[in-house]
């Protein structure tokens, strides 16, 4: 299964997460960026749909998959001001 990790820290003047190189909105203090990371994190788990999805790839050919609204990642967050992260 797919893990996928939100990262709290420093951001624009404030606090934020992150999920890889993208930031969330700039929270004012490090609690409210954390907590604002853990419920990113919880509503991952949240299934959706079952739903054929289509996307263009880099060939400009055109791809077509089913995606099944019950496969859900794994989410963790780290805090890198903790220094876990």
């Amino acid at each position: 299964m797919t893990t996928i990790t939100y990262h709290v820290g420093e951001h624009d003047g404030g606090f934020g997460y992150r999920l890889g190189d993208v930031w969330s909105e700039t929270y004012p203090d490090h609690d409210s960026a954390l907590a604002a990371a853990k419920s990113a994190a919880q509503r991952q788990h949240i299934e959706g749909r079952d739903a054929e999805i289509s996307y263009q790839l880099a060939d400009g050919r055109w791809q077509t998959e089913h995606a099944d609204g019950g496969d859900r990642p794994d989410t963790e967050v780290l805090d890198d001001e903790q220094g876990n992260g």
